[in-house]
């Protein structure tokens, strides 16, 4: 039986490749000759929503359509309902650094996070709102205080490294939405995409000790993948591209 394309996809593919650009959703409706590859990967996206995890490496010459491969991918991730974040690596952002490359980089994951509503990115706020919609339902269901609910949603997350500080930041955004103070909400988003350059200011915006840095990478982006699943997401799927760039791999005197 034949699958047929929503209009908004419809829509949105017709328009970008009259402007020439990639479709941002419905990408993999115009997918051809790779059907081995987007099995092997659309397996690994059901792990993810099943709990699980999966890393692979995409490979192949210059112009053989790695990005193009990896949109599709992607496109499939929010049709699975799972958030996403890519970037591409670039000397000023890499996996391993120490002076600030590694937190430029998850900060440009974080401002390209997208869900199936929001496929353009810009989604971080969205994600914390739904999660914080959620405890307020529980929190009036069970007549108990919203931080309560918090708190006990995000108890595992409180047990990893920088989890007590990423649990009290979104607590921070919800005091902000009740207060409807929208610098306090502002001043958690800028935490969770890793803007704070300085611990004194985080500390002085949001009475926490740490910050997202080089040395936390890994351990923040599991954080968010945990913290995405509490907020009723299936998973997250993380792209970086651009491998490529020489200047990644040059030895620093």
């Amino acid at each position: 039986m034949e699958k047929r394309i929503r209009l908004k996809e419809r829509d949105a593919i017709i328009q970008s490749l009259k402007s020439g650009v990639t479709p941002k959703i419905g990408i993999q409706h115009i997918q051809v000759g790779r059907s081995n590859e987007v099995k092997a990967l659309y397996k690994d996206i059901e792990r993810i929503s099943e709990g699980g995890a999966a890393f692979r490496l995409i490979i192949g010459d210059y112009g053989s359509g790695k990005t193009f491969f990896l949109s599709v991918v992607r496109s499939i991730a929010l049709e699975k309902k799972l958030v996403t974040v890519n970037a591409d690596l670039s000397p000023d952002r890499r996996v391993h650094a120490s002076s600030g490359q590694a937190r430029n980089l998850y900060s440009e994951l974080m401002r390209n996070l997208a869900t199936r509503n929001k496929p353009d990115g810009n989604a971080l706020a969205s994600v914390v709102e739904r999660f914080v919609t959620q405890a307020c339902k529980e929190a009036d269901e069970k007549n108990i205080n919203v931080s309560t609910v918090i708190h006990k949603k995000l108890a595992s997350l409180s047990e990893m490294v920088g989890g007590y500080d990423f649990a009290k930041v979104i607590n921070a955004y919800w005091n902000g939405h009740e207060q409807d103070n929208e610098e306090l909400k502002s001043n958690a988003i800028r935490w969770l995409r890793a803007e704070y350059t300085t611990k004194t200011d985080a500390r002085k915006d949001l009475d926490v000790r740490t910050i997202i840095s080089d040395n936390s990478f890994y351990d923040a982006l599991k954080l968010m993948s945990l913290f995405v699943r509490q907020a009723g997401y299936e998973g997250l799927l993380v792209n970086l591209d651009e491998m490529v760039n020489p200047a990644l791999f040059m030895r620093h005197s």
